[in-house]
């Protein structure tokens, strides 16, 4: 095996405690840590008492960091990739470094820790032995046709999405779904003023609307499609045994009135 010279490391959601020893540890050892908001991640650093040199990466200069990071870490240099809060590459920066690093040959650990959607799926108290994790849906153009596709999920599904669209996304969900399918919505999680509000999609439209301000980053969890998919009757089942109606024509017409 390679090597490890690229280091994901899931950072606190909230709760500053839910930092693992040995996400401290890597960030401790690393040359070099890669955040999203070096001001946010700088706070962090400070918390743990670790001083190490922030790159910026983050959505909008990835592409163009990727070649002279693949360039640093091919001569041996370590690094670590933190976002501003849970687990790096989800709904966050990182899938393309390290797809270019595993196809040179670099190695590149994954650390477990936080991430926001797991206890929002557990609290929400539907089923997870099988969910969907669907992120944010598309802004503008796709969306509806997303929508529409998982109009029969069956698994329980996932978005994260952000406090000034969540009343906006529960109409729309509301509206392909069906006003009484059951979901949650979770936000603050691991923070002072965590919440969770289980509901139908109607409800919980009702309830966010109602509110005169909606704060932190928030966490749909919606059951999957439970309704038995219609079945259609297999055709010739019902008249496996019976003769085609030619053939029964034709022993009518010859029938000669014997038992």
């Amino acid at each position: 095996m390679p090597n490890t010279v690229l280091y994901l490391v899931p950072t606190p959601i909230g709760n500053l405690e839910d930092i693992t020893l040995r996400a401290i540890r890597v960030l401790g050892e690393v040359g070099t840590v890669l955040c999203e908001d070096t001001r946010t991640s700088g706070r962090l650093m400070q918390h743990l008492g670790l001083k190490k040199p922030l790159l910026s990466y983050h959505l909008h200069n990835e592409h163009q960091q990727v070649p002279r990071l693949l360039e640093r870490l091919e001569k041996g240099e370590t690094m670590a990739l933190i976002s501003d809060a849970g687990t790096p590459g989800i709904s966050d920066p990182g899938f393309l470094l390290v797809r270019e690093c595993l196809a040179r040959g670099l190695g590149v650990e994954c650390l477990p820790g936080a991430t926001a959607f797991v206890p929002a799926l557990l609290k929400s108290g539907f089923g997870a032995e099988r969910f969907t994790f669907e992120g944010f849906l598309p802004v503008k153009k796709g969306r509806q046709t997303r929508l529409a596709q998982l109009a029969s999920e069956t698994r329980t599904m996932i978005f994260y999405e952000s406090p000034h669209r969540i009343v906006k996304t529960l109409g729309q969900l509301a509206e392909v779904l069906g006003p009484t399918r059951p979901a949650s919505v979770s936000r603050e999680l691991t923070k002072l003023f965590e919440e969770t509000v289980t509901g139908t999609l109607a409800s919980l439209e009702a309830d966010f609307a109602a509110r005169p301000a909606i704060k932190g980053e928030i966490v749909v969890v919606v059951e999957g499609n439970l309704a038995p998919p219609a079945r259609e009757p297999r055709p010739g089942r019902e008249d496996r045994n019976r003769r085609p109606a030619d053939d029964t024509d034709d022993a009518d017409d010859d029938f000669d009135g014997q038992d």
